[in-house]
């Protein structure tokens, strides 16, 4: 919206609220809501509020930071009663305007500069799995169903057809949603925008679903591996490079319609893949999910139809270049969008600007290959722990220069807090196990 539509929505009394909202170091949606009679003074100045209390921002000796909205990121969410809130995203500055550093949305602001200057934009679809259960005290496994299954008709299909009406409704575009592999699993997919506006369309999808599920008795999690023994959840990244409208990495006349410049960023992005686990996959839990045997990836390859390898080239029209992407399959919906998108692509710059060759694909499945093939194909493996991970992060290069040194301190030891938080834990597998013994 610009300014004018705005004001005039408001004098329409068709908003109940105003809601600014932005996101923490953690990924977590922060906020807060204001009276419609106030709009004016947010858009023109923006609202202070103490950004020591949000994680990851600043220190208490600097807490005063400013919420200013976005208005090319402005949704219009209907509320109880036939009234609706008006939700801004917003950026934040220091009282002197200056860009607060440590935000999350900042750092993607610059890396999309970096790829700007280079000559591109780009872009990202998403595929977003999470659960449904009955109660959120108690995981209940009850639809029945796998993947793309669509009877016995529940409650859940109900329940998602209404979010992705309201989606819809407020200008997410859902390209399909299915149920997944498991259980009560299900997957929404959002159709690919650039890159802050997807970020921005996540964050507000998350809440969406988990707002219209609590009002049909349900409850959703994103947690990427709540179930023992069955698929946990990713979150599939598609991401392509534009420029003057044209996808930059199709080439027709070339091996898998891949370009030199989609080579080089699919290189660079697997080159770094260990280095950016952490960001991909933030949460101890995320391991859990990455495992072999789940079809979630472990293995650092491509392939086209592969779904064992990390990154895959799906199949697409010739006559439709612009579908030309690639898919990296490690993420879950525990992510920091902003962040996640900010490591992927600056991996893929990377790996333009040092032209880095690509191997050859792998297709066969790797989950059933032997050691000995694995070794001989100089296949790795991701990190299988978050310490593992927080690790290759900081031992590396790329992550630090895309955060700045700053930021990076602190994402550094936010995730080693997190582990040592995990690791003196006693769990019941630990007392099943020993307490006898």
């Amino acid at each position: 919206m610009d300014r004018t539509e705005v004001l005039s929505l408001v004098e329409s009394k068709e908003v109940k609220a105003i809601r600014l909202w932005f996101t923490d170091i953690l990924g977590r949606v922060k906020g807060f809501s204001m009276s419609p009679d106030d709009v004016e003074r947010a858009l023109d100045d923006g609202i202070n509020f103490d950004g020591s209390s949000i994680e990851g921002f600043v220190r208490i000796e600097e807490s005063d930071l400013i919420a200013k909205p976005d208005l090319n990121s402005t949704y219009l969410i209907p509320e109880e009663e036939g009234k609706k809130s008006l939700i801004f995203i917003c950026d934040i500055y220091y009282p002197d305007g200056k860009p607060v550093e440590s935000s999350p949305r900042y750092i993607l602001k610059e890396i999309l500069k970096k790829a700007e200057k280079m000559g591109f934009k780009y872009f990202t679809g998403a595929e977003l799995e999470f659960f449904y259960f009955s109660d959120k005290g108690k995981i209940q496994v009850g639809d029945m169903k796998g993947y793309f299954d669509i009877v016995p008709y529940d409650l859940y299909d109900g329940t998602s057809e209404e979010i992705t009406k309201r989606l819809k409704g407020i200008g997410i575009e859902i390209e399909m949603e299915h149920h997944e592999v498991a259980e009560n699993q299900h997957e929404l997919d959002l159709r690919y925008e650039e890159a802050i506006k997807m970020a921005d369309h996540l964050q507000v999808t998350k809440y969406v679903i988990k707002e219209t599920a609590r009002e049909k008795g349900a409850f959703v999690t994103f947690m990427p591996k709540p179930i023992f023994g069955v698929n946990g959840s990713g979150l599939h990244i598609h991401q392509s490079l534009f420029k003057d409208n044209q996808n930059v990495f199709f080439k027709e006349d070339e091996n898998y319609h891949l370009s030199e410049i989609a080579r080089y960023f699919i290189a660079g992005v697997l080159k770094y893949s260990k280095e950016i686990t952490s960001v991909t996959n933030q949460w101890v839990n995320s391991y859990k999910r990455l495992v072999p045997g789940y079809e979630a990836p472990v293995y650092i390859s491509w392939g086209r139809q592969n779904r064992s390898a990390l990154l895959r080239v799906p199949s697409f029209k010739p006559h439709n270049p612009s579908s030309c992407r690639f898919e990296y399959r490690a993420p879950d919906p525990g992510i920091n969008p902003y962040l996640c998108f900010s490591v992927m692509l600056g991996a893929g710059l990377k790996g333009i600007e040092d032209k880095l060759l690509l191997t050859g694909p792998i297709e066969e499945d790797i989950y059933t290959m032997s050691e000995e093939k694995k070794k001989d194909l100089c296949i790795d493996i991701l990190p299988d722990s978050l310490y593992a991970a927080i690790i290759e992060t900081e031992g590396g290069e790329l992550v630090k220069e895309l955060f700045g040194e700053i930021f990076f301190r602190k994402y550094i030891q936010n995730k080693k807090t997190e582990w040592e938080n995990y690791r003196i834990q006693v769990t019941d597998y630990e007392r099943e196990k020993y307490i006898s013994l």
